[in-house]
């Protein structure tokens, strides 16, 4: 008899009335039946990042696939999740749509931004066209390392170790270079002008040489030399080479730089300076 008593009051009590809103009745049991799927979300949510995780560490997928893949599951499972919920709650999906999309009409000139930076969102996770890790450089010649890719914006660490937050409509509609997309190699140059008078045959050698003795620098491709220019004080060349650590080649040019330095004080080329002719015409 206790026990029926007690089954009875534990009863009443979930289902005893919290909120009521015409139609709608929210008791504990419906909040208690939300919490526990929520609650079983997240963990089935951790559980496929940490498969996800897996595969990436097994060279399956690489990071940016795993990333995209788990991206579109996760949110796909919470779109899920949130209709279940409105339906425990007793909330009517299609009435629900109905009314949202009425006051989607009111105000969309006001998310309307906020809408293309989803829709933007969804466009990079399922083209893939940015992934993370990738290098890119943006229209503000900001050049940084994709960190993350959500829904509606991505983070972007610079070389200055500053994470910097875009809007995902602004990677899709602006001109976005990705020095990771196609190739891990990417190819970049070093000028370096010399006196008129100088061997340029020497010159290539030295500067070939001080390419292929850099850490950061490909052996293949092989780094090559290109006479670009007579100039007006100096014949210029540049210095073609080929890295992967593309996020630091500020640095490998810098270090460049000190070697070619170095390596024409050895070999007694003259780096000259900017020459200007002055005539002055006397009136008198």
């Amino acid at each position: 008899m206790i026990n029926k008593e007690l089954f009875k009051k534990i009863g009443d009590l979930l289902h005893f009335e919290i909120l009521k809103l015409g139609s709608l009745q929210l008791n504990l049991y419906e909040i208690l039946i939300g919490f526990v799927i929520i609650l079983i979300t997240v963990l089935v949510i951790k559980l496929l990042q940490r498969i996800f995780k897996r595969i990436n560490q097994k060279g399956i997928l690489d990071a940016g696939t795993s990333n995209s893949l788990f991206q579109i599951i996760k949110y796909f499972i919470w779109v899920i999740v949130f209709v279940l919920i409105l339906e425990t709650i007793g909330v009517k999906v299609s009435i629900f749509i109905a009314s949202a999309a009425a006051l989607l009409v009111g105000v969309g000139l006001g998310l309307q931004q906020l809408f293309n930076d989803f829709a933007s969102g969804i466009i990079l996770l399922i083209e893939r066209t940015l992934k993370v890790n990738d290098v890119v450089e943006m229209e503000t010649e900001m050049v940084g390392r994709v960190i993350s890719i959500g829904l509606r914006t991505s983070k972007i660490k610079t070389r200055d170790n500053i994470t910097v937050i875009v809007p995902n409509s602004q990677l899709v509609s602006d001109r976005v270079i990705n020095w990771s997309h196609a190739e891990i190699h990417t190819r970049f140059h070093v000028d370096v002008g010399v006196a008129y008078g100088s061997d340029i045959n020497l010159i290539t050698e030295v500067l070939k040489s001080c390419a292929q003795a850099h850490p950061n620098i490909l052996i293949t491709p092989e780094p090559f030399v290109r006479f670009i220019n007579f100039g007006d004080s100096s014949l210029d060349f540049q210095l073609f080479f080929w890295t992967d650590e593309v996020f630091n080649v500020e640095n490998t040019k810098s270090d460049l730089r000190y070697k070619i330095d170095k390596a024409f004080r050895e070999h007694h080329i003259k780096i000259p300076f900017p020459q200007r002719d002055i005539y002055i015409k006397s009136t008198t």
